[in-house]
């Protein structure tokens, strides 16, 4: 691409941001680069061997993956992006370069559970950084939580897994007041239907092993955020630590994020469209998602999430323990799993035993569906569901 970024969509950038025509071979897609060492510099003794920026050492950096930065930092609108092995070390580096002992941190009370973990046993335990979890769909508790020695404020949203929605603007207003900044997992929403960096966000991650990625075949994350911010993170975590994503993975993920706002347009769709099925069914005893006008985050979702709502819907049965597992073994299509943001549809049973569970609105305490929707056709969805649910006598 010649010119800026920003002179372009965003279907367009998903095609062309970080791709270009390989000079050895003419080949029109980057290829892969399957090398773990690079040939180095004339005088070896002047290199810095913790710089990400030439090619050294696949640690330090790989080809595959400042390719995939660059398209990223494009479609969320960041200067600079560091990808890394999976999600979860993109948030373990984020809360690791940014959090030293005696520090502090708020973060979303739903979140995913690897965050949970990290900040409420592993941060707080081992490297004593104090924690306080805090409701973040109400912007006034996070400005009551901060202290002194508050360092990050760190929300997902929609919240996983329950689609709490908070509002990035109000909260980051109310971090950089005080100094402090602000994180936002945007795993659930992908940069389509929401970029936290435009509303004020410092950092946003992404675990590109869903939306982004898209195929259910391959692992990374990302941190986007200012330059400045990421030099530290990719220092500390990616070249000391060594969280670095393989380069086939790399050109794995940058491969399916090209069809990111075809596939995300049909998972959005499907999606409402399968949130307005079940409201309608008496079995079901609740719905939540953020796209429907009587959820709670309704409001804030439609300011800041743009094109949809996202492809997850999470809903509660009438049923027993043993019927929610029985449903969900009659399902035909619908595939039980975990993760989000695939091709095809999975669903995941969170049953009484979640650690998280009195965290969760009480409606979610006793059970519940969390349904990733995937790009199938919406009336073989529904007719699953459907069918399954007659299947135990639930419909």
């Amino acid at each position: 691409m010649t010119q800026k970024d920003s002179d372009y969509g965003f279907r367009t950038r998903a095609v062309h941001a970080g791709n270009d025509v390989d000079k050895d071979s003419g080949a029109i897609k980057r290829p892969i680069t399957m090398a773990n060492s690079y040939e180095l510099p004339y005088d070896p003794t002047s290199i810095n061997w913790s710089d990400a920026g030439p090619n050294l050492y696949t640690r330090n950096g790989g080809t595959n993956q400042k390719y995939l930065q660059e398209r990223l930092a494009s479609l969320e609108g960041g200067e600079d992006c560091i990808v890394l092995a999976s999600g979860v070390s993109a948030l373990s580096a984020l809360f690791f370069s940014n959090l030293n002992s005696g520090d502090h941190v708020v973060f979303s009370d739903v979140t995913y559970i690897a965050t949970y973990r990290l900040l409420n046993e592993l941060f707080n335990r081992k490297y004593g950084v104090e924690t306080t979890m805090v409701d973040t769909s109400d912007p006034e508790n996070v400005r009551r939580a901060l202290k002194p020695n508050t360092r990050l404020v760190h929300i997902e949203t929609p919240g996983n897994p329950t689609l709490k929605i908070s509002d990035i603007e109000a909260i980051a207003r109310i971090c950089h007041e005080r100094g402090v900044k602000l994180s936002v997992d945007n795993t659930f929403a992908s940069p389509f239907n929401q970029r936290p960096l435009e509303h004020g966000a410092d950092f946003c991650v992404e675990s590109l092993t869903k939306y982004i990625n898209g195929h259910g075949d391959a692992m990374g994350g990302a941190i986007i955020g200012r330059r400045k911010d990421l030099e530290s993170i990719r220092a500390q975590s990616q070249i000391n630590l060594g969280g670095v994503i393989s380069p086939f993975n790399a050109w794995l993920i940058m491969r399916g994020s090209v069809t990111l706002p075809l596939r995300m347009k049909a998972h959005n769709e499907n999606a409402m469209s399968i949130a307005r099925h079940l409201k309608g069914l008496p079995c079901v005893s609740f719905v939540s998602y953020p796209g429907l006008e009587d959820d709670p985050g309704h409001r804030i979702a439609r300011k800041q999430m743009g094109p949809g709502f996202g492809g997850v819907v999470s809903f509660g049965l009438r049923a027993t323990h043993d019927q929610y597992n029985l449903f969900v073994s009659r399902l035909r299509i619908i595939v039980s799993a975990v993760s989000l943001g695939h091709d095809e549809s999975l669903i995941v049973f969170l049953g009484e035993d979640d650690e998280r569970r009195e965290l969760f609105d009480e409606h979610f305490r006793k059970g519940f569906l969390r349904f990733s929707v995937g790009i199938e056709d919406a009336e073989d969805l529904i007719a699953d569901i459907d069918q399954a649910l007659e299947a135990v006598g639930l419909l």
